[in-house]
């Protein structure tokens, strides 16, 4: 892969090599608004509470000169996933880069984990990157395989879009909300579906696997299903979906962080959502029909997943109506999940985020 676009902004970057550097600018290297929020806007809220600082947002699709020359000249300079021009920016010393990644912990591997291909340009990226946060001093390994970078830049400081936990949040109202807007009983437990994407297209219809009349004759007095379906898993669905059975579909909710805790149990597969939920103390189940095809030709994880996850697998509908009727669920297991993937759960990720950068200043 020639990398010629983001040689160009390499280039571009260039022309501003000389720029002073402003102590108080921060910089946000983001796609839209949209991804600006969780960890990018935790951080911005933080510095906020420090004092006067100038914010700037770089657009990764608009060519903007201006737009460059206050990236070259701001002192610190996130990013929340990956951005290839960085491979051929060259920065000042003074600016300090800072990859915050998006999600907590460690599930599925990702980058040089499992793309050969692309160490050579995260190599790159990563000796342009001053830190790369984490959650848990356990998982640096796994990070810096996936970053192809060494360990002396990764900080297990938290990730500051889970402060969101520790805010003062009414959940009776948030639920009273939830069960207004889909007129269902208040006295209904809540079980959250978010079952992740495959790359092998014939098991992305969970309808194929969950037999919705059956969950909900069996459960359906006590319990009701609100499924969010990957934005991807969408095109798998042929027809009215809603005549599969009695479900809400939140797909369209727009905080995720709002249902995990507004919900009273989670189902999912493989995706990293459950890290986060983990954090809660709630009952999680792993229904996982095609877990066999899915560790031979999907991209694996970093730990043994029969072993590890912190909750009970289950490989059919009726094996998961029973986990669910029967409570099986093991709060040790979730305990010592969460140990393994973060080192503090305080809501002070953000904090001790930015007094780490400040204490370099």
């Amino acid at each position: 892969m020639s990398y010629l676009k983001h040689r160009v902004y390499g280039l571009i970057f260039k022309l501003f090599k000389y720029t002073h550097i402003n102590d108080n600018q921060v910089s946000f290297i983001i796609d839209s608004k949209e991804s600006f929020k969780g960890n990018l806007d935790y951080i911005k809220k933080e510095f906020e509470k420090r004092g006067e600082f100038e914010f700037h947002f770089f657009y990764k699709d608009k060519l903007s000169l201006n737009s460059f020359k206050r990236l070259a000249g701001s002192r610190f300079i996130f990013l929340n996933d990956n951005f290839f021009p960085l491979a051929f920016m060259k920065f000042d010393s003074r600016n300090i880069i800072v990859q915050l990644w998006h999600a907590p912990g460690a599930s599925k591997k990702f980058g040089g984990s499992v793309d050969v291909k692309s160490r050579k340009i995260l190599k790159k990226i990563s000796q342009n990157t001053d830190y790369l946060i984490v959650t848990s001093d356990d998982i640096k390994g796994y990070y810096g395989e996936a970053f192809q970078m060494p360990k002396t830049k990764i900080k297990a400081l938290g990730l500051p879009r889970m402060d969101y936990y520790f805010e003062d949040h009414d959940i009776n109202k948030l639920r009273s909300g939830f069960c207004k807007k889909y007129n269902i009983s208040q006295d209904k437990k809540i079980i959250l579906y978010a079952p992740t994407f495959r790359d092998e297209e014939k098991y992305n219809n969970v309808f194929n696997y969950l037999d919705l009349d059956k969950f909900n004759e069996e459960l359906g007095e006590d319990y009701v299903l609100a499924l969010r379906l990957h934005p991807k898993i969408k095109n798998f669905y042929k027809g009215d979906i809603s005549s599969k059975g009695q479900y809400i579909d939140v797909s369209e909710w727009e905080s995720e962080q709002e249902l995990m805790l507004l919900s009273d149990m989670m189902i999912t597969d493989y995706s990293s959502i459950m890290i986060e939920y983990c954090i809660l103390d709630k009952p999680i189940i792993f229904f996982t029909y095609d877990l066999d095809s899915y560790l031979a030709n999907e991209r694996g994880f970093y730990y043994d997943f029969k072993e590890t996850v912190p909750g009970p697998i289950v490989y059919n509908c009726d094996e998961l109506i029973d986990a669910i009727r029967n409570n099986d669920f093991d709060k040790n297991r979730i305990s010592n999940f969460v140990k393994t993937q973060f080192n503090e759960i305080d809501g002070k990720s953000s904090e001790r985020i930015v007094d780490f950068l400040l204490s370099k200043r």
